[in-house]
This record gives C-alpha cells, sequence and structure tokens, in this order.
C-alpha cells in the first residue's frame, strides 16, 4: 500500500494535518502510539485567547477541525478583552478534555480518504534524496509520497521533576508516561538539520474535591458563550465557573528556600523556556517585588475531578510542590494526582523550511507544531493544516498555498518562523501582525474560506454558510448605503421589525443607523443576524483607519510579489557584505519582502540584490 501522505503524530497539528490532506483529496495515513490519545489536550485545559484565538477561526475558516471541537467541548467561554477593539479580541473556551477527544476522534473517523494506524514511526525513508516512506518501530516499511511530522514533545522528550529526569514524550496520570521518539531524532539529526533543544512546563494537577470552593472567588464564563467556528450555531454544553487564587509571601518562601532543587537552577535544564509563560519559581525570582501571583483553577471536565492550577507551572520536586500548595488560599489541603513537571525536547531551526513548511534540503518532508520552535495548540493546529494541504497539494503535482502577512495571522506566524527562526518557544500575539485591524477573528471566514475552497479543502456546507451570510452582508450595506434613516426618521415612515423573513427582517433592521437600538431586539433575531449587525458596526468604527491600512497592504503586496529565483546565487550581488550573504543564502527568501524581513537586511543590500536579479533577467533575454 503507498499513499499520498503520511502524517506521524496524533495531536493537535496532526490531527489537523491528516485532516487537511485528506480534505484535499489525498490518500493519507495518520500513525499514532494510540488512537484513544488522538486530541489529547496535553497542558491546560484551553482553547484560544487573544492571539491563538485568532488563529483558531481561521483554522475554522479553512474547515479545520478545532473550532468545532472546542464548541462541543466547551464548559466555559470567555472573549477575552471585551473592552478594548474588535481587533484584540480573542475568544476562549476552557473544554472538557473526554468531550474535546471524542469529539476530535469522531470528526477523524468520518473524514473520507483518512486511514489511522497505530504505530510508532522510528524512520523516515529516502530515494534519490527525496522523501519516499516511513519506517515502524515494528521494522514495517510505509510507501508513501509526502511525510508531514508532527512529534510534539516526544522529539527525544525528557520530563524533569526535580532530581528525576524521565525519557518521555508526556506524562498522564491515568497510565503513567508515554515513550519518547528516539529514531526520529537521530535521522533528523543524520539530514545535517540545524536542530537544538527547548522546554515547557506544567503545574500539578489536583483533586478538585479536595479544594475549598467556598473560600474563593469564582469568575463565570459569558452568556451567551460566543462560539469559535462560524458553523456553530448555538453553545449546548453546560457551563460552569473556575475558582481564582492567589500565591502568598508564604508560598513564595517555600519556593526561594528550594530554588537549589528546581532543574531550571541547578543546571540540569539548560534549554531554553517560553517567556511569556514562566514557571512559579521563574516569577517569584524574576518579580522579587511581587507579593502574589494570580492563580486560576480550571477544572478539566464536567465529569472529572481534576483541576487545572493555571499560574503555577513547576518543576520542583513533588514534595516542595505540595509543601507550597499548602500556603495558597483555598488549596491548603489539595491532593496532587499528578505533579507538575518541566519537558525538553528536541526541535528543528525552522529556517530550515520553505514558506510550505517543507524541508528545503528533503523535499518531500514537512514539519508542524512544536517541532518547528512554536509552543500551544493553536499555533501547532494552524501549521498542521497549512502543512497537511500542502503536502497533499504537492503529492497531486499542485503548487503549494502560501499565505502571508496580510492575510491570516497564520502565514505572520509561519512568515516569523522561516523567516527569522525563534531563540525561544514561538506564541502568537497580536502585536506580532502589522494589519491586525484587517486580521481581526470576527472575519476569518470572509478572509480565507473562499480561498480554501478554491484551495480544495473547504466542503459545500461551510461554502454555502459563507455565501448566504455574504449575500446578506452585501444587500445590508447597499440598504444603509441608500436608506440611511435614523430610528426617529424609520418610526415616522412606520418601518416594523418583522421577524417573518430573514432578508425583510435584515433590510428593515439595518435601515437604523444607530446601532445601540438594535441590542435589544437582536436577541429575538438568532445568531446570524448578530453576525450581521456585528459586521457592520466594526466597518463603520475602522472604515477611515481600514482605508488606510489597505494602502499599507498594497504597498506590502508589491513587495510579495517581486520574487526572488531559489537558485539566486547571492555570492554573485556585488556589494553585500559577507554576514548578509550569509544569512540570505541560509534562508533564501522567496520575495523581496521576505528578505526585508530578515534581521540585519538592510534597504541598501534589498536594492543591491533587485538590481542584480533585474540584471539577470535582462541578460537571459537577451540570450533568448
Amino acid at each position: 500500500m503507498r499513499y499520498d501522505v503520511i502524517v506521524i503524530g496524533g495531536g493537535h497539528a496532526g490531527c489537523e494535518a491528516a485532516a487537511a490532506a485528506a480534505r484535499f483529496g489525498a490518500h493519507t495515513l495518520l500513525l499514532t502510539h494510540k488512537f484513544e490519545t488522538l486530541g489529547e489536550m496535553s497542558c491546560n485545559p484551553a482553547i484560544g485567547g487573544v492571539g491563538k484565538g485568532h488563529l483558531v477561526r481561521e483554522i475554522d475558516a479553512l474547515d479545520g477541525l478545532m473550532g468545532r471541537c472546542a464548541d462541543a467541548a466547551g464548559i466555559q467561554f470567555r472573549l477575552l478583552n471585551r473592552r478594548k477593539g474588535p481587533a484584540v479580541r480573542g475568544p476562549r473556551a476552557q473544554a472538557d478534555r473526554a468531550l474535546y477527544r471524542a469529539a476530535m476522534q469522531s470528526m477523524l473517523r468520518s473524514i473520507s480518504n483518512l486511514e489511522i494506524r497505530e504505530a510508532a514511526a522510528e524512520d523516515l525513508i529516502l530515494k534519490d534524496q527525496m522523501i519516499a516512506g516511513v519506517r515502524t518501530g515494528a521494522g514495517e516499511e510505509i510507501a508513501c509520497a509526502r511525510v508531514v511530522l508532527t512529534t510534539g514533545t516526544f522529539l527525544n522528550g525528557l520530563i524533569h521533576i526535580g532530581e528525576t529526569k524521565i525519557p518521555a514524550g508526556r506524562m498522564k496520570i491515568e497510565d503513567g508516561v508515554e515513550a519518547p521518539s528516539i529514531g526520529l531524532s537521530q535521522t533528523l539529526y543524520g539530514f545535517g538539520l540545524a536542530m537544538g533543544r527547548l522546554k515547557t512546563g506544567t503545574p500539578p494537577r489536583l483533586d478538585g474535591r479536595t479544594i475549598d470552593w467556598a473560600a474563593l472567588e469564582m469568575q463565570q464564563g459569558d452568556h451567551p458563550p460566543s462560539p469559535f467556528s462560524f458553523l456553530t450555531q448555538a453553545i449546548t454544553t453546560p457551563q460552569i465557573a473556575c475558582g481564582i487564587t492567589r500565591t502568598t509571601l508564604g508560598t513564595h518562601a517555600v519556593i526561594r528556600a528550594n530554588l537549589h532543587r528546581s532543574p531550571m537552577y541547578s543546571g540540569q535544564i539548560a534549554s531554553t523556556g517560553p517567556r511569556y509563560c514562566p514557571s512559579i519559581e521563574d516569577k517569584v525570582s524574576r518579580f522579587a517585588d511581587r507579593e502574589s501571583h494570580q492563580i486560576f483553577l480550571e477544572p478539566e471536565g464536567l465529569s472529572d475531578n481534576t483541576v487545572y492550577p493555571n499560574g503555577i507551572s513547576t518543576s520542583l520536586p513533588q514534595d516542595v510542590q505540595i509543601a507550597l500548595l499548602a500556603t495558597i488560599p483555598g488549596l491548603e489541603r489539595a491532593a496532587v494526582l499528578r505533579p507538575g513537571y518541566a519537558i525538553e525536547y528536541d526541535y528543528v531551526d525552522s529556517r530550515e523550511l520553505s514558506p510550505a513548511l517543507e524541508v528545503k534540503s528533503v523535499p518531500g518532508l514537512y514539519l508542524a507544531g512544536q517541532i518547528n520552535g512554536t509552543t500551544g495548540y493553536e499555533e501547532a493546529a494552524a501549521q498542521g493544516l497549512m502543512a497537511g494541504w500542502n503536502a497533499a497539494r504537492a503529492a497531486g503535482g499542485a503548487a503549494p498555498v502560501l499565505l502571508d502577512r496580510a492575510q491570516a495571522y497564520i502565514g505572520v506566524m509561519i512568515d516569523d518562523l522561516v523567516t527569522k527562526g525563534v531563540s525561544e518557544p514561538y506564541r502568537m500575539f497580536t502585536s506580532r501582525a502589522e494589519y491586525r485591524l484587517t486580521l481581526r477573528s470576527d472575519n476569518a471566514d470572509q478572509r480565507l474560506t473562499r480561498l480554501g475552497e478554491a484551495g480544495g479543502i473547504v466542503g459545500s456546507q461551510r461554502a454555502g454558510t459563507l455565501a448566504a451570510k455574504m449575500e446578506l452582508l452585501d444587500v445590508s450595506r447597499e440598504t444603509l448605503r441608500s436608506r440611511a434613516l435614523t430610528p426617529n426618521e424609520a418610526a415616522k415612515q412606520g418601518i416594523a421589525i418583522r421577524l417573518d423573513g430573514v432578508r425583510r427582517n435584515a433590510l428593515e433592521l439595518l435601515s437604523l443607523t444607530d446601532f445601540s437600538s438594535l441590542a435589544r431586539i437582536w436577541p429575538e433575531l438568532g445568531s446570524l443576524h448578530a453576525d450581521i449587525v456585528e459586521q457592520l458596526e466594526i466597518d463603520a468604527q475602522y472604515a477611515g483607519y481600514l482605508d488606510r491600512q489597505d494602502a499599507d497592504i498594497i504597498a506590502f503586496r508589491r513587495d510579495e510579489e517581486r520574487a526572488l529565483p531559489a537558485t539566486l546565487d547571492y555570492g554573485a550581488v556585488i556589494g553585500l557584505s559577507n554576514e548578509v550573504r550569509q544569512k540570505l543564502e541560509r534562508i533564501r527568501p522567496a520575495t523581496l519582502g521576505q528578505a526585508a524581513r530578515i534581521e540585519g537586511v538592510t534597504a541598501a543590500a534589498l536594492t543591491l540584490v533587485l538590481a542584480h536579479v533585474k540584471g539577470q533577467k535582462g541578460k537571459n533575454a537577451l540570450r533568448a
């Protein structure tokens, strides 16, 4: 049996990669250690947030799975930054882990062209220096045209709890640790790829029955909840509250007294962790003047007693973890179901990749997720979707789909990775996007769904939903332009709000220019109408800014359209410094715009490169 695409790894990147490849029509195989761990939420039980929520909406707009799974499993939804502008609002949902896994596995089972097999991939097979297949731990050789590698923290993973070190890719409460992937790490080093080590961490898991909830402040979610998926009409899962507590001076004293036992401070761990998600040891050391740090107590499921204490990731020994918990209000008697830990793992320098996420020196091999130096479910899933889509397209002889920085946060992230690389685990923030007024979470479907439909991975249901929404938006905008009435004028003309038809309702409702007056009635109108009204409000709010940003995007696209030959000899470009030449040769930017974003590449250097390329084209034309 020969497959078009083999996806290795069943985490968030792997699930989206396999689903995207199969939706495109590629004969796809997903290899995972255990079927029951597909879609596992290895760290926090939540999806989305500021920046990350934008990625989930974009994944959904391209018919990916994460948004729909989060909607099916979400037990508390909150739209973050609600008081700020729409561009930086981030949908977030705390999820029931079991429901999320079940939703993901059910969706994967329903996808045509996708086969799932339990097996450990140990090696990659090359033929004529190109990917030809995968070799499993059992010695089986499986032929394929393309491979998508999504190993997460399993690539030569090593868990640290105090002085204890455990080779593993993940630790679970139910059945201990899962084995790391050693063979694939050796294979990648054997390819001569630039690689390194990164680390991440997780907090201890607590038994919710031993927490003093009555002593805690409780945080409710939004009512009604805001779904992730543009296909979800309503959230039907029961909603819960989370507890809030804080560390104390006593907590900090326990940590300071035991820093020498922390692998991060004893020298046991030398790799870099995520700066924006520090351990509690880091917080206490870096912010010595702070008397406390906030902790959110997040239940991991409706029928699960496990609680995730968000804010106290740690790799201190287990006895120290128990001691510091006893100093935190509400957690004085909390039982630890599984200790917190740090995990180190291998990653590939993302500058080894093309914008299609293909390894430049190993054609046919695509990488997605933490193997590229990122952190987070959402970043992994977005890369997985793009890697799986492009692998499938390549297997079928089609050109890759490349999203640019003005199209999507996915484009921002991939461009950052392949152009700049990482010095710490990469996390998405809205501040990374130059065009964030355009790249809002509310309009991801308008930006990307038609592109996905043309590119072969968006199904008829989603395409039809967008078409209906866009027709209603177009009619509504035209109505506003032609009948811009104030509420008083509307009342004088006897315009009544009737609920007997979508179009009539929308036309009459949107004749009113005072949008605030609509809030009283839009609960009666259904979610589609609320979306339409929201879009019109945002259009009106950002109109002047968006016009200016459109001009900036046009200028940006001019540079992005100036392609640089893949075989360009930078050594022949007269006037380049050795440093700039080396950077250009290593990254081999696809466009002049990408070259401009490489650290240290000056405007003068870009002028030299562009002049050289134009000169070469002139010479080739003369030869012809």
